[in-house]
This record gives structure tokens, sequence and C-alpha cells, in this order.
């Protein structure tokens, strides 16, 4: 059975996985989510194995993990977890009692998206899990759009601007990068999400925007998250998008629901992780 590698379909229950060596904290917090997060289905994994063999089943929203568990770091954990490539971006929350000290002595990156206290109790945590996988339907934040035909923009433009978005569209990969290049001279990334189309006319495309987002100016995917869209649905092209640095995908022809769902959900992961990482 081919595992899928895209979640965050408005038509779907949000999927968490939960990896703690305790049965006793694991059955807890499963018992707050499903209070917290009507429909969610909890994945409860004892190691860093176990889960690791329950994600080839099947793609999750957020996985929250212990920092120590029976088999591994739950900091391995999330690496292991980054280095797949057919899963979209998901927030990975680490769960540990000296969190202070965890920031200070190094920076959030990729891997693990937020770390959380747990000295806060697993009704915080279940209320934190909840403000990503159930994100609100309005939201702040500058998309840099590219798309070559006008009469998809526009309409895509005022989809995403209904939802509070603010929406600068450009038709081509070169004047996306001549934005992001203008932007980083002046110290700032230049937008909070990119969504871009794969095919594009000049001579880059969508996959060519993706790289030099990634390598030229550095952003890694909780920095400034790339949405693609494309029609191809061949899982191996699909997922080659995603190791070469896609968050996440959305079908085409496009499905207003669906698209603002992934977009949300990007979004609110890298304003939180932006928060969370110090100036």
């Amino acid at each position: 059975m081919e595992t899928r590698i895209t979640r965050h379909d408005s038509s779907e229950t949000p999927r968490v996985m939960v990896v703690d060596g305790s049965k006793v904290v694991r059955r807890m917090l499963q018992q707050l989510l499903q209070a917290q997060v009507p429909g969610v289905e909890v994945v409860a994994c004892e190691c860093g194995a176990e889960a690791e063999r329950r994600l080839e089943a099947g793609a999750v929203d957020l996985v929250t993990t212990a920092l120590r568990l029976p088999d591994m770091d739950g900091l391995e954990l999330a690496r292991r977890f980054r280095e797949r490539a057919a899963q979209a971006y998901v927030p990975i929350v680490v769960v540990s009692g000296d969190v202070q000290e965890r920031l200070q002595s190094r920076t959030l990156t990729d891997d693990v998206t937020d770390y959380f206290d747990k000295s806060l109790g697993f009704g915080a945590l279940a209320e934190f899990i909840r403000g990503y996988v159930r994100p609100d339907r309005q939201a702040s934040g500058e998309v840099l759009y590219v798309e070559d035909s006008r009469v998809v923009a526009l309409a895509t433009r005022r989809m995403l601007e209904k939802h509070g978005l603010t929406v600068q569209h450009v038709v081509s990969v070169e004047d996306a990068l001549a934005l992001l290049e203008t932007a980083q001279a002046q110290g700032r990334i230049g937008a909070d999400l990119v969504l871009t189309d794969v095919s594009l006319k000049g001579e880059l495309t969508g996959g060519d925007l993706l790289e030099r987002i990634r390598h030229r100016y550095g952003y890694g995917k909780g920095q400034l998250p790339v949405l693609v869209m494309t029609g191809d649905d061949n899982p191996k092209n699909q997922a080659a998008l995603l190791k070469a640095g896609a968050n996440d995908l959305v079908q085409k022809p496009i499905e207003e629901q669906l698209l603002i769902t992934k977009l949300l959900f990007q979004l609110r992961v890298s304003q939180r992780l932006r928060a969370a990482v110090p100036a």
C-alpha cells in the first residue's frame, strides 16, 4: 500500500502522533487531545522505532515526543523524520522539563519546530497542539504568490485576501527572486510564505525558485514555507518536490478550502517557530 505524502485535507480529521515511553502519559494525552480537538486521531507510540514504523503507514499532522525515549533521543527521532522525503513538513514538538536551558543552548532548527515545558501540564500541551492542527480560519501574513496566468492569479488572490492575508503577486520566478534579493539586502525575508506553480513562463520554474530559496538564501522550511501547486499526481515527482524543500503540495485544479487549510497550517507553524527563536 502506498503511503500518502501530504495531509491537511479539510475533510480529514487531524492525525497527531504521541511518542512517550510512559503508557500513563500516552493515555492521558490521548484523552486530553480527544477532548480539546474533536475528531482527532491519536497515533500513540512507545518508542522511536515504533514511531518510525507507524509513520510508514500514513502521514501525520503533528508529532509530539518526549525528549528521552526508551531507544533514542527525541531530537534524534526528529532528525530521522526530517530525512523522509515522502512526508510533507509537519511540526515536531519536543516535550522537556528543561526547556529554557535547551532554548539557551541550541537554536531551534527545522528538525524541531518547538519545545514545550512539561511543567505547564498536559492540559496546556493539548491546547498548544490544538493551535497547530486547528488554526483560526482568519490569519495575518504576507504571501508571495507566483503565477503567470492573470485570470487564475486574480481569483486566487481574492481567495487569499478573503481570509485576511496580504498577497504580493508576481508572474515569474525572476520577479520573485528580485523581490527576495532586495528584501534580504534590507535584512528582511520578504514574505511569510511562498505559493508558486511548478510550470511558469520564463526560463526558471517553480522548482528553480524552491532550490534558490533553500540554498541561495538559506531559508529553511520553518523560516520561509513554500507551497507548490502542481497538476502532476505522480508520487515520485511529488516526493522529489518535497525532498527539494517544498513544505507541502497543492493539487491542481485548486480547491479553495484545501488550499486555505494547507496554507494557514504552514503559516501558523512558521509564525510559531519564528516567535520562539530569539532575535
